[in-house]
């Protein structure tokens, strides 16, 4: 059978339209990774370590498996044997991921056990009731920049000039520090995924940001060739760079292999704070020199993380300002503290929103040094081309988001001076800063199939986190087939559907959207026009962008930003309202603009949570958190949230068949440092370390009034 297929004409990118499965989420209709039946279900739940470092030295399972519903407990005793020992798509795994291997302990939330049930309540009784015991060792998990145990990662060091020399040259020079503290994902969704083997192929059903990335991943742990190993993920309830391969992954995997039953294990909100990785705490030095006019001579930048005595993980905080601001002399150098606590990982922005807080606060002070307008001083340092690299830009309108923002904020009426705006018992200020992200793509596989019944379908193992991924490769794949967004279906997630990247480093929709153009576009050369007939069983073009990918000029690709905030100040109570958010950003062709406003709004509302809230405590004594949980671990919920705006300039990237750069992490860059900045406009004091807590505030006031 055939059928005649009519073309027609579409612009469907750059369209507002809602979410394709939106009606499917918020009706419920939508399964996520926790909620899919399996005939035979078994529920398993992870026991974690108590202590920071030492070694078990007993389990006491006899007892738990005579519980009702027990069908197994797995430990370093029983369990199957797996492989760290290689490189995946992302580089040599976190050693965590050798689950049950032996009986160390590295840190606190280390998995030692894990009880498999009939039912997850049964699961979670027995393993409550699991005793463990062990001998323990001494432990250090306290980060600070001095620690004796610091070193230097070489390849992360980036010199220009000679730093020293002209910060001895310089008219005016600032040499301040700025902290930010461990910080957490907090998706929505906690990570949960099903193992089960079905026609001795091991499927898994799971809440990630790559299914190809787990498949590999688990293949390469398991000793299994890929094509054994199947990943779907076809709704995921946020992820912001936590939803990687994890250690219940591979505990679910060795439990279905054990019982031949299906196995699932979500994780409870404290064991996603212990087992699935954070954004390390920094301490950042900034040693900016510049002439009387503005011109940075210097530009110094020493920042410092942690991480595990597993895996080195460096918060690459230092890499900000490196494609920001010219200056005669830049210097950019990370420094790693190892303790004993779970190895961080990328959180949404990694480097950037930590790196920006430091970068765009000195700024501001240099600015007030000076006594120039923060955006001028800004302006007198705009690069021509990388300030470190010297590649030429692909493109670079931030000057038209400062511009733009300006004039939308209400910037020119500013008095610039601190402490002089209040109503009633607030004190009023206002602040800026800008913000950058990279934009890279990475090869991908894409296939169209031209159906019969005249309708496309498009496979490609993306990632939907939320972001509106689906609707956005949905419009791409239209208007390069030049057919109506209804007439294609775009199939994700699924590892079987071949190599992509992963959902992450604003890469996705890029690296995805100019595989599934490439595919669609040499589809449309091959049906056929004259009859316009399909056979049955459809016409399939599968393209791999590698090639083209490899083939883009040497040059900095970034997308821009500035960002604006107005914040009121309780003097009496230390609260910081944050009244005003205004971002502008220069982020490549925006092929959906409400799912593209709502990243960026969902990026600078973290930013409000990451300046004002945000902090995770831990425990000298346990190594372990304080407060591991939505109780303890403040984030800006609602009523903190007041009017956010989030618009774009004209910036599609040339060098791109879409157009796309990238907006998924910088709507959170810059964010926290506009918000500090306006605090001490509304005070008069700086606020360098984050969170601005109320005690904080209150602190700094007296301190002031001391002094007045």
């Amino acid at each position: 059978m055939t059928t005649t297929v009519k073309p027609a004409a579409t612009n469907a990118s750059g369209i507002a339209r809602t979410r394709i499965e939106g009606v499917e989420k918020v009706t419920g209709a939508a399964r996520y990774a926790s909620e899919l039946p399996f005939t035979e279900l078994v529920h398993g739940w992870l026991v974690l370590s108590t202590v920071a470092r030492g070694r078990i030295s007993g389990i006491g399972d006899e007892a738990v498996r005579g519980m009702p519903g027990v069908l197994a407990v797995l430990h370093h005793g029983n369990a199957p044997r797996v492989t760290t020992d290689y490189i995946g798509q992302l580089g040599a795994p976190d050693p965590i991921l050798g689950v049950f291997q032996d009986d160390r302990v590295p840190h606190a939330g280390w998995p030692v056990a894990l009880v498999v049930a009939e039912t997850s309540e049964q699961a979670r009784e027995a393993a409550e009731a699991l005793t463990v015991t062990y001998d323990t060792e001494p432990h250090d998990s306290v980060f600070r920049a001095d620690h004796p145990a610091a070193y230097t990662p070489d390849a992360l060091t980036e010199t220009k000039g000679d730093l020293e020399a002209e910060l001895a040259s310089s008219a005016v020079v600032l040499d301040a520090e700025y902290t930010t503290p461990e910080q957490h994902h907090s998706a929505m969704e906690p990570h949960a995924c099903t193992a089960r083997w079905e026609d001795g192929r091991l499927e898994v059903v799971d809440s990630n940001q790559g299914s190809m990335w787990v498949a590999d991943e688990l293949a390469k742990l398991f000793s299994l060739d890929l094509s054994a190993v199947r990943v779907t993920s076809e709704h995921v309830g946020g992820a912001f760079g936590s939803k990687g391969v994890r250690p219940h992954h591979v505990a679910a995997v060795m439990a279905a292999t054990q019982l031949q039953r299906p196995v699932r294990i979500s994780l409870t909100r404290r064991q996603v704070f212990a087992a699935t990785g954070y954004r390390s705490p920094t301490a950042q030095r900034m040693r900016l020199g510049a002439d009387a006019d503005g011109r940075l001579r210097a530009f110094g930048h020493e920042a410092s993380c942690v991480t595990s005595h597993l895996r080195e993980f460096v918060e690459s905080s230092a890499g900000y300002g490196r494609a920001m601001y010219a200056a005669d002399a830049h210097h950019t150098v990370h420094h790693v503290v190892p303790v004993d606590v779970p190895t961080p990982t990328f959180m949404r922005a990694p480097g950037e929103a930590p790196g920006s807080f430091a970068v765009e606060c000195a700024l501001d002070e240099l600015a007030e040094k000076l006594g120039m307008d923060p955006i001028a001083l800004r302006v007198r340092n705009e690069p021509d081309v990388g300030p470190v690299s010297g590649l030429p830009f692909s493109s670079r309108n931030l000057l038209a988001c400062f511009e733009e923002g300006a004039r939308r904020f209400g910037w020119a009426d500013r008095d610039a001076r601190p402490r002089v705006r209040r109503e009633g018992r607030w004190l009023i200020g206002t602040g800026v800063a800008a913000s950058t992200f990279p934009s890279g793509v990475a090869p991908s596989t894409a296939s169209v199939t031209a159906e019969p019944d005249g309708t496309y379908t498009v496979r490609i193992t993306a990632s939907d986190v939320g972001t509106g991924a689906r609707t956005a490769l949905t419009a791409i794949a239209a208007d390069a087939l030049d057919v109506a967004p209804e007439r294609v279906e775009v199939r994700i997630a699924d590892s079987d559907f071949g190599p992509a990247w992963v959902s992450g480093g604003s890469m996705g929709t890029r690296s995805w959207g100019w595989a599934v153009m490439a595919a669609a576009r040499e589809l449309r050369e091959r049906l056929p026009l004259a009859s316009g007939e399909i056979p049955e069983g459809g016409i399939t073009v599968r393209t791999d962008t590698a090639a083209l990918v490899g083939e883009l000029a040497q040059k900095e690709r970034h997308s821009f930003g500035a960002q604006f905030a107005e914040v009121a100040v309780d003097v009496a109570t230390g609260e910081v309202r944050v009244r005003r958010l205004l971002g502008v950003f220069a982020a490549g062709r925006i092929i959906n603009p409400l799912t593209a406003r709502s990243q960026l709004v969902g990026g600078m509302t973290w930013g409000v949570s990451m300046a004002l809230h945000e902090e995770a405590v831990r425990d000298e004594t346990s190594g372990g958190h304080v407060g591991a949980d939505f109780a303890g671990y403040h984030f800006a919920a609602n009523a903190d949230i007041l009017d956010i705006e989030a618009d774009w300039v004209d910036d599609p990237d040339p060098d791109d068949p879409v157009g796309i750069k990238g907006i998924g992490e910088i709507g959170i860059v810059g964010t926290s440092a506009a918000i500090a900045n306006a605090v001490w406009h509304a005070t008069g004091v700086r606020h360098r370390d984050l969170p601005i807590r109320p005690d904080r505030v209150l602190l700094a006031e007296a301190e002031t009034e001391r002094h007045a």
